[in-house]
């Protein structure tokens, strides 16, 4: 029984010195060399700079396209105040009055909008007045610059 063993105990004396001397060594932890942060910092800035000015004129073209949404359904809900109604809110009453009952107006059913009357998107009024040059009525804002004429954002979002 000791022959079978010893054998037995010859290979492991050898194979313990082998795996107690093969051991890892610590790699120090390396951070990142100047150039290369510089070279990510370069990129970045590149899209950045070619991102950029593409996000921002859509949030520009996103504004316009709220505007005239909101004049599209202002403009059905003067429709169906002049159907009940008989006209048109005047200029003096305004678009407050598909919000609020005029006190001079027996038939009024509204209020004709789910929420108070909206401003722009640039937090101004929509402009009224009725009767309109172009219309029954003009619905109109004066875009981002708040004053009339214009292009791109500044300029006039209208019902006609």
């Amino acid at each position: 029984m000791n022959t079978r063993q010893a054998p037995l105990r010859e290979v492991q004396a050898e194979l313990v010195p082998v795996v107690l001397t093969r051991q890892a060594k610590p790699r120090r932890a390396r951070g990142f060399t100047l150039l290369e942060l510089l070279v990510v910092l370069v990129i970045i800035g590149l899209l950045a700079g070619y991102v950029g000015p593409r996000f921002f004129a859509q949030i520009g073209k996103s504004e316009v396209k709220t505007a005239m949404a909101q004049i599209d359904a202002l403009g059905k809900a003067l429709d169906q105040y002049r159907l009940d109604t008989g006209h048109y809110p005047s200029t003096e009453q305004g678009l407050g009055a598909l919000w609020v009952k005029p006190s001079d107006e027996p038939r009024w059913w509204g209020p004709y909008l789910r929420k108070n009357v909206p401003k722009d998107p640039w937090g101004r009024e929509y402009q009224y007045k009725a009767p309109g040059e172009h219309g029954d009525y003009d619905l109109f804002s004066l875009g981002k610059d708040g004053r009339e004429g214009g292009d791109g954002e500044d300029q006039d979002i209208t019902n006609w």
